[in-house]
């Protein structure tokens, strides 16, 4: 059996779709693979059930040409399945999957640099379609680069309603009422069949994965988080598993996914640090992409050294110590939260647009990345953080312009530059670039330590009216340059000579 020849773009997705036995439960009883061969190169890849007989594999081509694939099976009827089919160029905006670049930083697969603006909305695949639509209609003009986004639904405050969907087929339903906690007991009554996927679960999320891909979007995924009244964050370790090695199979060959392997996750009781790692391994191992890799904590980190982490996901509201972890760890570190924009009436979600801005340019300004959030009370307790919709503070055009500025930094990164300034962080490329952010400082004038014998041009940047001042004079080496005195301003000098 051949299947016909196809083209597909360069880190587009190639599918083989198979017809199988549906009795019994294929989830467990069956095993497919696939080899992809190009020239003397080799990669294995995963198949998987995907309901009333019908099995997929899909692969994402890295190198332009020919490509052949053979199939192997347990079952006589998946077995031995031979094709082949071109890769071709990639599309325009088609930039392949993001990297680690230049040790603190990223970059897609064809070099582009890839400078992180992300924002949350953890359960938004979990509202139905009309209010998934209008996110991502927010999102096609909103300035975010990558979206936080869980695979199970989420049981905390402002978030009671019931998905469509499931990952198991549901047996009975329990309560929903939000308890103010995530204990075992809130989900009692609740019963799955956890010997099987509900495919029409997956079909949706990856189709909203999906939709984040065309849009330029990275998909960050969070595989496990505690607030749950279902079940899910207590599952055994075979069935943990399972589950991972099943989302792997199905999501991996999409070119914007990145792991998280949890929310919060020292938070989740049921988990010792042996699972975690794990489950790090797992995803690893059975991801032929080896797409970006993480965890998230709520108060003690997990060791970021560990060789299957790429990056560091932190959730911190002081961005001074971005340096600290930067150079603890030799990874990149992106604050994906230090705090919502917002009225609710938690800590972490109430702080105002001007401080979320700050946070962003305060650890740009020492060498990392930020994420965002909005939690504005809602008479439908539509929240953006949880459900997505509309975004109702005040931030985006600001980060938009902050994207546009830090856009135009050096394609190597901004790193921290020792000793250009006394009392202030400065990051860029020596002999290049210069950016320093004052934030609730205001100094009038500055003297910089610049090289002997460069000159620059300077800009003077307000990052909440998002206007930018250049200097009269270049600036040299310890030359007295004036500032507007005011606070939350930052000054970015280019190499003019």
């Amino acid at each position: 059996m051949v299947n016909e020849t196809a083209s597909v773009e360069q880190w587009g997705i190639f599918e083989v779709t198979l017809h199988g036995p549906g009795e019994g439960n294929p989830f467990q009883d069956v095993e497919l693979t696939a080899q992809f061969r190009y020239k003397h190169r080799a990669i294995e890849v995963d198949g998987f059930y995907d309901g009333d007989g019908t099995y997929r594999i899909r692969f994402m081509p890295d190198t332009q040409g020919e490509w052949m694939y053979r199939t192997q099976s347990n079952c006589a009827e998946l077995r031995d399945v031979e094709g082949s089919f071109s890769c071709h160029a990639p599309d325009a905006g088609n930039h392949g999957p993001v990297r680690v670049a230049h040790t603190y930083h990223f970059a897609y697969a064809d070099g582009t640099p890839y400078k992180q603006l992300g924002t949350t909305c953890y359960a938004w695949t979990h509202q139905g379609d009309e209010l998934e639509e209008q996110t991502l209609a927010t999102l096609s003009s909103a300035p975010f680069n990558k979206l936080r986004m869980c695979v199970f639904p989420k049981h905390y405050a402002f978030n009671e309603n019931e998905p469509e969907f499931y990952p198991f087929p549901c047996l009975s339903r329990g309560s929903s009422k939000w308890q103010g906690k995530w204990d075992a007991d809130v989900f009692e009554g609740w019963s799955f069949d956890f010997s099987r996927f509900d495919p029409a679960f997956f079909q949706h999320f990856e189709q909203r994965v999906a939709d984040l891909m065309e849009r330029g979007i990275e998909a960050d995924i969070i595989l496990f988080h505690p607030y749950d009244r279902w079940g899910f964050s207590t599952m055994s370790p075979e069935l943990d598993d399972r589950y991972l090695r099943y989302i792997v199979a199905r999501l991996s060959a999409y070119r914007n996914v990145w792991w998280s392997m949890a929310n919060e996750y020292d938070l989740m009781r049921s988990k010792t640090m042996d699972d975690w790692d794990r489950f790090f391994r797992i995803v690893q191992e059975r991801d032929p992409y080896q797409h970006l890799r993480s965890i998230h904590n709520c108060h003690g980190f997990y060791d970021h050294a560990k060789p299957w982490v790429t990056h560091q996901s932190i959730q911190h509201s002081d961005l001074a110590h971005t340096l600290t972890w930067r150079e603890e760890y030799k990874k990149p570190v992106v604050v994906d939260e230090c705090c919502y924009e917002g009225n609710i009436p938690y800590g972490w979600g109430n702080i105002s647009g001007l401080e979320m801005v700050h946070r962003f340019w305060e650890g740009t300004a020492h060498g990392g990345y930020v994420g965002h959030g909005d939690t504005f009370l809602h008479p439908e307790d539509i929240l953006w953080w949880a459900k997505g919709g509309v975004l109702h503070g005040e931030c985006a055009p600001r980060l938009a312009f902050f994207r546009k500025v830090t856009g135009q930094s050096p394609a190597a990164g901004l790193d921290p530059i020792p000793d250009v300034l006394f009392m202030f962080s400065c990051v860029g490329q020596p002999h290049e670039y210069y950016l320093t952010y004052f934030g609730t400082h205001q100094p009038a004038q500055m003297t910089f330590r610049l090289p002997e014998g460069e000159r620059y041009q300077g800009e003077v940047i307000n990052i909440w009216d998002m206007t930018v001042t250049p200097l009269d004079e270049p600036v040299v080496r310890n030359a007295v340059v004036q500032l507007p005195g005011k606070p939350y301003h930052a000054l970015v000098l280019r190499r003019a000579d």
